[in-house]
């Protein structure tokens, strides 16, 4: 197989560090030629579940703007211009909950969406966690962490719980590892 080919970019939208939205023309691996492919670009993020020492999942019951009512949510963020996944992983972890490790797994890098881009997600499962300091979160939305065992992930996965698509891929991933 052969990966398609951009010939040109325009971008048509773009508002600072946040979003990015270019028109592509690309070249088919069989010559035909696609015009105004619509390509978006956001920030790298990561996202991490943190498991403490006696195995509880630490989450958060939280609000998003995309997302009706409250969701549970993973650890994650946006990684800063010259950062490193795990760095920004750990960063984030450390922020927006106090908690920190020395265990960390690499559960993959994936786009989030295959064909239009919209960026890469990030994802790492830090076990051994524990509280080294206060919560120092600029987060938007509110949040408040609640701590579940491992059937109570398994049950809040099937029932939809985990509201965003990556916070259910990544902890249906940590799940596979813990």
């Amino acid at each position: 197989m052969q990966a398609w080919k951009t010939l040109n970019k325009r971008t048509v939208l773009e508002n600072g560090k946040w979003v990015t939205v270019e028109y592509r023309t690309l070249e088919l691996p069989n010559g035909q030629t696609i015009e105004d492919w619509a390509w978006i670009i956001l920030p790298e993020y990561v996202n991490v579940v943190a498991v403490t020492e006696v195995g509880r999942f630490l989450c958060f019951e939280q609000t998003k703007y995309a997302v009706d009512g409250v969701s549970l949510a993973t650890v994650g963020g946006y990684i800063e211009v010259g950062e490193e996944p795990l760095a920004a992983a750990q960063r984030e972890l450390l922020e927006e909950t106090g908690y920190s490790t020395t265990e960390w797994l690499n559960l993959g890098h994936y786009a989030v969406d295959g064909n239009r881009g919209a960026g890469v997600a990030h994802f790492f499962l830090a076990t051994g966690v524990v509280k080294t300091q206060e919560i120092n979160a600029d987060d938007l939305e509110e949040q408040q962490i609640v701590m579940l065992d491992r059937p109570e992930v398994e049950a809040a996965l099937r029932a939809g719980a985990f509201k965003v698509l990556a916070w259910s891929a990544i902890m249906a991933l940590a799940l596979m590892h813990v």
